[in-house]
């Protein structure tokens, strides 16, 4: 088929494809390439080139019975009776017994044959980038691979598809939950968008079975869930803390009332100066911890339970986004399938009228033919629409995806620094009061350095003495 010249039968724009060639109906064209999937590519005759729908053109070699070639003459005089050899218009050599209307592939032998039933089978296709595949044929086939993994419906072929005796390729991609991954068997591995990094933007793509039941969790989901259990721990160390905080207040008013305890107030002397310095301490102490208690308050419970206090709503709003995003994805799936099926089956009955005009030439069936062409090529249409609405939408999904994992990362590490940040500053405070608790036990310790017993009984006894005249003996 290649090098085959062609002319267009209707008018193609190909506005609505990126690689279309543009041509009306009448001018000749040069065929280049006759993939399976109803699209070639052709050249004109001013040298552009470009795909096309296979149904918008007729060989100039009209279909119909071939005169034998000469390494084909002797076979086909060797044909059984009331077998023919045709031409399907994609070029491909079938036969048909023009008794039974049974058509083949194969060359029909002497005897006599069941006829091959209609079936399809899938091909091996590049990857596809927003509804073209690498290779820059545009996505317009009756099974495209690129959008799942399903099991080929028949080993039979239908004219057109590939010879029955080819061995089926991998398929390129796989489909998740509607979304289209590369087939791990035949595509290399995709490069990281931080190979440096175990970013979130390169590891959540994929669902993940729910270790509680028998679904799936979306990657997102796991990584909000990751995100609200770290507001969650955070709640929780502020909690700490003002549990701390309560324990600092209750302390310090504890102390403060020891402090004025009148126990052992009446003590003299430098022990009683010592004693007197001790319960003073425990005031100063009172007032250290009060202290300690406010800064913790304001310095590192507060701006805890402050931070990101509206996280959890915009998380919701966030998660609502690209669940919506994933909900379009599925339906544009969905659509895909169901022009996929239309497809099929306006493709089929293609095939049917084409045989119906090769077997008997009439104005109703070149009428019918050229009815389910423009079917078919409408279809095909609504296929590659379908597809590039599809794209579309996994695309957006997957910048959204990007740019939302990017802020989740950029969230939580600054999340951690803060917190990090706040807990030294708790150290910090705790090291101060420590301090300060020294400084008011230092002046006590002084005191109890100068306790001297004697000096205290001579004061004492100076103050106190009654008499220094010792009794003695009667006399008779």
């Amino acid at each position: 088929m290649s090098g085959s010249r062609c002319q267009t039968l209707y008018p193609f724009t190909g506005e609505r494809h990126r690689q279309g060639l543009r041509f009306d109906a009448g001018e000749v064209l040069t065929v280049l390439q006759v993939p399976d999937g109803g699209w070639w590519e052709g050249q004109k005759e001013d040298g552009l080139r470009g795909w096309f729908p296979a149904s918008y053109v007729q060989l100039l070699e009209k279909p119909g019975m071939v005169p034998p070639q000469p390494a084909e003459e002797n076979q086909t005089s060797l044909l059984p009776p009331g077998w023919q050899s045709y031409l399907s218009p994609q070029g491909r050599r079938y036969y048909v017994n023009t008794t039974t209307n049974e058509t083949t592939w194969e060359r029909p032998n002497g005897s006599p044959r069941t006829p091959s039933s209609p079936g399809t089978q899938r091909n091996f296709q590049p990857a596809t980038v927003n509804g073209y595949h690498s290779s820059g044929t545009p996505v317009h086939q009756s099974e495209p691979v690129h959008m799942s993994l399903r099991k080929p419906t028949g080993d039979l072929q239908n004219p057109g598809s590939p010879s029955p005796g080819k061995k089926q390729s991998k398929e390129s991609t796989i489909t998740i939950n509607c979304v289209t991954f590369p087939h791990p068997d035949t595509m290399p591995e995709q490069q990281l968008l931080k190979p440096t990094e175990w970013s979130y933007c390169d590891y959540f793509w994929a669902d993940k079975k729910d270790p509680q039941g028998n679904g799936t969790v979306a990657g997102f989901e796991i990584l909000l869930q990751k995100q609200l259990k770290g507001k969650q721990m955070q709640k929780e160390m502020s909690e700490f803390i003002r549990e701390r905080i309560k324990i600092e207040e209750e302390y310090a008013k504890n102390l403060a009332k020891l402090s004025q305890n009148s126990l052992a107030a009446q003590e003299e002397g430098s022990l009683g100066e010592a004693w007197a310095q001790v319960k003073k301490s425990l005031a100063d102490e009172a007032e250290v911890h009060l202290k300690f208690s406010s800064k913790l308050h304001s310095e590192v419970e507060k701006p805890l339970m402050n931070f990101r206090e509206n996280f959890k709503k915009d998380m919701k709003k966030c998660d609502h986004h690209i669940a919506d995003l994933r909900k379009q994805l599925a339906s544009r799936y969905a659509s895909v399938e169901k022009a996929r099926k239309a497809l099929t089956e306006r493709q089929k009955d293609l095939e049917m009228k084409t045989q119906q005009l090769e077997i008997k030439l009439s104005n109703k069936t070149e009428e019918d033919i050229k009815k389910a062409r423009r079917k078919s090529t409408q279809a095909g249409d609504d296929l590659m629409r379908c597809v590039d609405l599809y794209n579309q939408a996994q695309s957006k999904w997957f910048e959204e995806m990007v740019t939302t994992t990017l802020e989740l990362e950029r969230l939580e590490v600054e999340r951690v620094e803060m917190i990090r940040q706040h807990l030294c500053q708790y150290t910090q405070l705790r090291h101060e009061t420590d301090m300060f608790n020294q400084s008011t036990v230092e002046p006590v310790d002084q005191l109890l350095r100068k306790v001297d017993p004697a000096k205290d009984r001579e004061l004492w006894v100076k103050e106190h003495k009654t008499g220094d005249i010792r009794p003695v003996d009667m006399e008779i």
